[in-house]
């Protein structure tokens, strides 16, 4: 089931949104960053800040009272911005990610909004393959990977995201 995340679901999401990016258990999904970044995709205060943000959503899906997938989405202008989208490792390749993004692509539409946007790390072929296989297109804009505390880089390529847009 797909609905709102609450204040009450950071720890989760948090736990959720890390093992499926980043260390050992990333890699038991297809979408893992692990071989590119080390750290924590997120935490808790940065989670905060998101929930309290009027201009953003979180989308669950849960499952037996359990979050196993969840999506950002970011109110910007005449677009939606797309990010963190997250299915638990050992569940990915099952369609929850196909579905949180047709409900992401429905809350835009009910908000009025145009397309939906959203940046991916530019050598990540393979995910890359798959939103374009859902109809979203590379606009040729680029933008520096950010450094922080958080993201610690281990690949030797150059990292920048790319930015992908689907017409609603």
């Amino acid at each position: 089931m797909i609905t709102k995340a609450t204040l009450q679901d950071i720890p989760a999401l948090t736990t959720l949104i890390n093992s499926a990016y980043r260390g050992e258990s990333s890699k038991k999904g297809w979408t893992t960053e692990a071989h590119l970044l080390e750290g924590k995709r997120t935490d808790e205060p940065e989670m905060t800040e998101i929930f309290l943000d009027p201009n953003n959503t979180i989308l669950k899906f849960t499952e037996n009272d359990k979050i196993i997938g969840s999506v950002l989405l970011v109110e910007k202008e005449h677009q939606l911005y797309l990010g963190m989208l997250t299915v638990s490792p050992e569940l990915q390749n099952s369609g929850i990610g196909k579905k949180l993004l047709a409900e992401a692509e429905n809350h835009a539409k009910t908000l009025g909004l145009s397309s939906i946007i959203m940046t991916v790390i530019s050598v990540r072929d393979e995910l890359v393959a798959w939103y374009k296989r859902r109809g979203y297109v590379d606009t040729g804009e680029r933008e520096a990977f950010p450094e922080s505390g958080i993201h610690v880089t281990v690949s030797n390529e150059p990292l920048e995201f790319i930015y992908l847009e689907k017409k609603l």
